[in-house]
């Protein structure tokens, strides 16, 4: 396992900013949060190479795009054949991430469909898998806390800032 890279207050400031507005280019950023562009390059620079910043993506809606019913499935597998698994979760499009667990099931994953007869198809192909013993389904009413993830940066430690001179003015 990597150490983890400390962040300071400019890091947290460069990433609340990527949060607010992804598409914001260096020059405005370094104005928003006052530092100088070459530190928010050399912040990005070590954030990405960290894999602090994993990429930059749009966030998507999937009911605005079509797909409104969502579900967790949780999958009891056959033993040792979680990569053959992964590999059958990943030939369905309507599996959108899947995660190997502890716990009654073996593997998490999270699905969206157009409607609740699409959703019932994908658990029935996901189903007839000889790979799964059993499925239980839960199925999404609403989203009350959003992915988020400055929450939880923010309750590492930080480290004395190195900040660079702020803009005047």
């Amino acid at each position: 396992m990597l150490d983890p890279v400390k962040l300071d207050d400019v890091d947290f400031a460069l990433l609340d900013s990527l949060h607010r507005d992804p598409q914001i280019g260096v020059l405005e950023t370094s104005r928003r949060i006052g530092v100088a562009r070459a530190t928010v390059q050399a912040r990005l620079k070590k954030l990405e190479g960290a894999g602090v910043i994993s990429g930059y993506h749009p966030h998507l809606d999937l009911a605005a795009a079509g797909f409104p019913v969502q579900c967790f499935v949780q999958l009891e597998t056959a033993q040792g054949e979680l990569s053959a698994v992964a590999e059958e979760l990943a030939a369905i499009p309507d599996v959108l991430e899947a995660f190997a667990t502890t716990g009654a099931s073996d593997v998490l994953c999270r699905v969206a469909a157009a409607s609740h007869e699409d959703l019932q198809n994908t658990l029935i192909r996901i189903g007839r898998s000889p790979l799964v013993a059993r499925s239980i389904s839960i199925v999404v009413l609403s989203e009350i806390v959003p992915l988020r993830t400055m929450p939880l940066l923010r309750t590492l430690d930080r480290r004395a800032a190195t900040r660079a001179p702020r803009y005047r003015g």
